[in-house]
């Protein structure tokens, strides 16, 4: 008779106030194995304590040194997401403003609750949530893969067809939320290697001093710790392919390591002078412009070029069109068999334009979260322009982040702007007044997280030409410059 003890799952729980976090250890703690942080930073340097990133996470919008404001846990959200892309957050907090609500839930949320909340409702949300983090992996290892017809998502899978079969590396670019894993994984199931080993590593989901070891092994005695020899994931991976996921956090020291490998297969344990020889397919993802990071000095120029060989960059959700519906049409279908509804939802007339008309800046990570909470609340029911408004972020798919555009003020007159451009897509820039020229320009740029060529299509303008309009300005950065 098996007695073993059922592991417990990881939740991560971030809140400054310590009788929350006291109480919630307690009472979660019978179900889940509970770690606590009371700030970003320390919640940071918890996760790097962890040999794997928590399946869940609690998290207080206002955390030190702002607790009265939601940006510390805005971006707390966002690096969750960026360590690990499956982690199902649930938002706790008393900024519960219904436009910070939708915020979050934008950024990757799964769900937001104010407080205060009984921890048995908390329980069984998180519960829930795990129960989704399991469905989603099955699927995942036997799903239709990338979902779409459009053009971008034709021309995606085209270039997933011509780059699977060869030993290159191969460098995948694209925003948060937008498929690079699934990208990674399709390259790999359609390749000679698709019965090898597939490994996956995230470069910014373990401490810099440990990287080395998780790549390439170590031997006995090689550090403090390191009670037995260990190989790393370039050996584990074998013929396999190994993809390294958020390759741009990977330190500079590491860096002509790799790039060893990746010229000639040799690579060593920590601790052992004997080299040893890869055969692992390498793909990497980003969503950083490397290209930037190159410039910065923060990346090797080298590992740049060999990683490129060939690059794939994933279109983010606003730019894939009618690809929009059938991804709902996808969720919907997947989260109501798995919810037990009888029927999915459905969106009536208007709900559909709103839907066509959302920005997602979240993209397919935040569509997904939309149609999970849309499925419990509205199974089998017809959803509403106002229903469906309240699961959106008010933003509307403006960066909140200081440094999106810099020397680009998104305030005032950009917000009306903002509004005007997302009611009628036929604007032409030289109609309206020079007054609002800027204006006009600095929305279009906001709303495409500064891609110049669909600003530019949005304005109904040439590139070329929005480009000399932002020379003038001088609202110009490196990475809008054309290539």
């Amino acid at each position: 008779m098996d007695t073993a003890t059922p592991v417990k799952p990881d939740l991560l729980i971030v809140d400054d106030d310590p009788l929350i976090t006291d109480t919630l250890d307690f009472v979660l703690g019978r179900d889940f194995s509970v770690h606590v942080a009371d700030s970003r930073a320390q919640a940071k340097s918890v996760l790097r304590q962890l040999e794997t990133p928590p399946e869940l996470a609690l998290v207080d919008l206002g955390l030190p040194p702002t607790p009265h404001r939601p940006d510390e846990g805005f971006r707390l959200i966002n690096e969750l997401l960026a360590l690990s892309p499956d982690i199902k957050i649930l938002v706790l907090s008393g900024q519960n403003d219904e436009d910070n609500a939708r915020h979050a839930r934008a950024l990757g949320a799964i769900e937001f609750v104010a407080k205060p909340c009984e921890p048995q409702r908390l329980k069984e949300l998180l519960l829930k949530a795990r129960t989704i983090t399991a469905a989603e992996r099955v699927a995942e290892g036997a799903g239709p893969g990338i979902v779409g017809t459009g053009p971008a998502i034709a021309k995606l899978k085209q270039q997933i067809r011509q780059y699977a079969d060869s030993p290159f590396p191969v460098l995948i670019e694209g925003e948060s939320g937008s498929g690079k894993e699934l990208v990674a994984l399709s390259l790999h199931r359609q390749s000679p290697r698709a019965m090898k080993p597939y490994l996956a590593l995230n470069c910014a989901a373990i401490s810099p001093s440990l990287v080395e070891a998780t790549l390439f092994g170590h031997a006995r005695g090689a550090f403090t710790g390191a009670s037995a020899a260990r190989a790393g994931y370039f050996e584990d991976a074998r013929d396999g392919s190994l993809f390294l996921d958020e390759i741009g956090e990977l330190p500079l020291e590491l860096q002509a390591k790799l790039l060893r490998v990746l010229e000639n297969g040799e690579y060593q344990r920590i601790g052992e002078t004997q080299s040893r020889h890869s055969h692992a397919r390498v793909i990497a993802a980003t969503n950083r412009d490397l290209r930037q990071e190159v410039k910065a000095a923060r990346f090797r120029a080298d590992l740049y070029h060999r990683l490129s060989v060939f690059t794939v960059t994933v279109p983010p959700l606003r730019d894939l069109g009618e690809d929009k519906q059938r991804l709902l049409a996808h969720f919907a279908e997947f989260y109501a068999g798995q919810s037990g509804a009888a029927a999915k939802f459905t969106l009536d007339a208007r709900a559909e334009q709103l839907w066509m008309d959302y920005m997602f800046p979240g993209n397919v990570r935040e569509l997904r979260n939309i149609v999970i909470r849309l499925t419990t609340k509205y199974a089998g029911e017809s959803v509403n322009s106002e229903q469906l408004l309240a699961e959106l972020d008010p933003e509307q798919g403006q960066d909140r982040s200081p440094d999106t555009l810099p020397g680009v003020d998104h305030r005032g007159s950009v917000e009306a702007a903002k509004r005007q451009l997302l009611a009628t897509r036929n604007f032409r820039l030289d109609e309206s007044l020079e007054r609002m020229e800027r204006s006009y320009v600095e929305a279009a740029l906001a709303l495409t997280s500064g891609n110049l060529s669909q600003a530019a299509k949005l304005l109904g303008i040439h590139r070329t030409t929005l480009y000399s309009r932002m020379q003038s300005y001088g609202a110009l950065s490196d990475r809008n410059a054309p290539d």
